[in-house]
Order: structure tokens, then C-alpha cells, then sequence
């Protein structure tokens, strides 16, 4: 449930400051973690990159890696 309220006030946040773009990718860190180490099981696997959405094991090293740091917010 705090989970919840804290992306409820994030949002609301957005709005206030009324930021026209915001894009999600809802998976777990440790689910993109694995496929970056087991690329053959997670084919299927898309993000969002920047207004376009990819396969997270077609992307470059670097991306990976961007994408995984910006995917959990439990300390917000």
C-alpha cells in the first residue's frame, strides 16, 4: 500500500510541475538483471527508451545499464 501512495504523490508531482512527458517501464530491477545475463531467456522482453519501445537484450551494454539504474525508486 505505501508502495501505491508513493507512485500516487510521484505522479502528482509530474502534474504539479507540469512536466508534458513520462514514460514507465513496470518490471523488477532483478528481472532486467537476468536478462542481461541470460539474454536467450528474455527475448520477449521490451522497455521503454526514450519515447520508443525496445527489446531490453537488443540493446547496447551501456542502455542495459542505464535502464536498470533508473528502474527502482525504493528509496524515494
Amino acid at each position: 500500500d505505501r508502495g501505491i501512495e508513493k507512485f500516487v504523490l510521484f505522479l502528482r508531482t509530474f502534474v504539479d510541475l507540469e512536466i508534458p512527458h513520462i514514460q514507465f517501464n513496470v518490471v523488477r530491477p532483478e528481472d532486467l538483471l537476468a536478462a542481461k545475463a541470460h539474454p536467450e531467456q528474455y527475448r520477449s522482453l521490451t522497455v521503454r527508451v526514450a519515447g520508443y519501445t525496445a527489446y531490453f537484450t537488443e540493446l547496447a551494454e551501456e542502455l542495459q545499464d542505464e535502464i536498470i539504474a533508473r528502474t527502482s525508486y525504493d528509496g524515494i
